[in-house]
């Protein structure tokens, strides 16, 4: 989809045709919009379709009468769990009068922007513009951060109940998820690093503020990461510690019924073997069976007391 915006008096209008100070928009556009876009401005096709590839790094790269930034931003996985994201590519190219964005999919990070919900924003700011593109992009990453984490918080409630497969596999999928944020934060990062050190680029002492408070929020949603990979981590040996644990209960409480089982099948098995009948105790007596019986729930009393003492029972 192709879609062409322009501010005009500070209000952001949808324009009819490319011209200077003008933003266009793609989104998961055809190669016949790529193909136009790259002729009217005078840029290679393949630098519009990189953006298009989602395993495209972050990357900027100054080319022939035009700049290509490339970053990650967070993008939900549908059909998977809370808290379970991927990145994909977000391509700008700048030219000496316009701007262009493309992302395969309608992001919110873009959307902002022309929902003209983000403040004292203008096409024709171009540096600014896309300063505030990536200062929208590390928020959203701190957003998700912070959900990822209160999602660890509710699978770690489950510890005192039933632990299921799919709170491990939810669990799992999180730091999935932390480690493409990982991996796209500091990706995204050098790319600042680079703008700061391009001469190229005709920057003003505002945007170079801007620039500043992107990096630095770059810089904290690293740290958030590695905060919450690290509690992520935590989490899951604890579920393997509980685990393991209870599998030790279990294991003891069967050998513990397996003992006191085992005093009867020995007794019964005695009496039961053939040999002289007046050699067995209390076989002479009328109440033999009552007494071998009282006896034996009287020994697995006794090692039932015994194994309860010593917390196996």
């Amino acid at each position: 989809m192709l879609a062409i915006y322009e501010t005009v008096n500070r209000r952001l209008t949808r324009a009819d045709e490319i011209e200077e100070g003008t933003w266009i928009c793609l989104t998961a556009p055809s190669q016949e919009e790529i193909r136009e876009i790259a002729a009217t401005l005078d840029i290679e096709p393949a630098d519009v379709q990189a953006a298009l590839d989602p395993e495209e790094s972050a990357r900027i790269s100054l080319e022939d009468g035009y700049t290509v930034i490339i970053v990650d931003i967070p993008l939900k996985v549908d059909g998977a769990a809370e808290g379970v994201y991927t990145t994909i590519p977000l391509g700008i190219l700048l030219t000496q009068t316009t701007i262009t964005t493309v992302c395969s999919v309608d992001t919110p990070v873009l959307s902002d922007f022309a929902s003209c919900r983000v403040r004292g924003f203008s096409t024709k700011k171009k540096m600014r513009f896309v300063y505030q593109i990536l200062y929208r992009a590390a928020t959203m990453y701190q957003q998700e951060l912070r959900l990822i984490d209160r999602r660890r918080q509710e699978i770690e409630k489950n510890l005192t109940g039933t632990l299921r497969d799919s709170d491990l596999m939810e669990l799992h999928g999180l730091e999935s998820t932390l480690v493409y944020f990982a991996t796209s934060l500091r990706a995204n990062s050098t790319v600042l690093d680079r703008l700061t050190r391009y001469k190229r680029l005709e920057q003003y002492p505002d945007d170079m503020e801007l620039l500043d408070d992107v990096i630095v929020e770059i810089r904290q949603a690293i740290e958030m990461t590695s905060i919450y990979r690290d509690d992520i981590k935590g989490t899951r040996e604890l579920f393997s510690s509980i685990l393991d644990n209870r599998l030790n209960n279990a294991m003891k409480y069967l050998t513990s019924v397996t003992l006191l089982m085992a005093v009867p099948t020995v007794i019964s098995g005695l009496y039961g073997m053939n040999v002289d009948i007046d050699g067995m105790p209390f076989s002479g007596s009328d109440y033999g069976f009552v007494i071998v019986c009282l006896l034996t729930l009287a020994i697995c009393g006794i090692a039932a007391w015994v194994l309860h003492k010593k917390h196996m029972l």
